[in-house]
């Protein structure tokens, strides 16, 4: 049976799944920026690993306004702002020192630092997360349909938006990558006041 993945719609839980990256793994700190990095670019998984440390660090150890990428599965290019996730970011730079992990990769492995993290062992690291707190529906587009609720629900319900950033190409694509079932609609529409 296929794993159906969700977003993270309730905060508290959402929080637990950081504290948890951070915290129960041995390279938490890369787990976690992993994780933040997907959720603040909405960026496939694929894209994530694939970053380059030059992609987001200046050779001096700050952080780029922006970063420039093209998608695997797209093929097209993408910008990505960096601002959301630059105090995790500079945190991250710190580790990445600390632990002597000097890699042309952003997320390497630390096992061997000429390579990057895979989407498999990721995708364990997320398995492993949903079993230690009890969750069922988490993997590896977890933190992308979770950046993309977020930005959906805080953005006043904009669709359009979370479209581009997704490069999606049909409304009804993005409503089902958001998981908006029948329970999401009915909390929306408790809200809206008919008259």
């Amino acid at each position: 049976m296929k794993q159906i993945v969700m977003p993270i719609k309730d905060s508290n839980v959402l929080q637990q799944v950081q504290e948890c990256l951070l915290e129960d793994f041995k390279a938490g700190q890369r787990n976690y920026m992993i994780f933040q990095v997907g959720k603040a670019t909405l960026l496939r998984v694929s894209d994530i690993m694939r970053l380059k440390y030059q992609d987001i660090y200046s050779p001096d150890g700050s952080i780029k306004h922006n970063a420039y990428i093209r998608d695997k599965k797209t093929g097209k290019s993408n910008t990505l702002y960096l601002k959301p996730v630059e105090s995790d970011l500079l945190k991250y730079h710190q580790w990445l020192i600390k632990h002597n992990l000097q890699s042309e990769w952003l997320f390497p492995s630390t096992k061997n630092p000429s390579c990057h993290i895979t989407e498999k062992q990721f995708y364990k690291i997320m398995a492993r997360v949903g079993d230690l707190l009890g969750i069922n529906y988490l993997g590896t587009h977890t933190m992308r349909k979770t950046g993309a609720y977020r930005v959906y629900t805080q953005t006043n319900y904009n669709i359009g938006l979370v479209m581009q950033l997704l490069n999606h190409s049909s409304e009804a694509m993005t409503l089902k990558y958001l998981g908006l079932d029948q329970v999401s609609r009915e909390h929306m529409l408790d809200k809206i006041d008919f008259g």
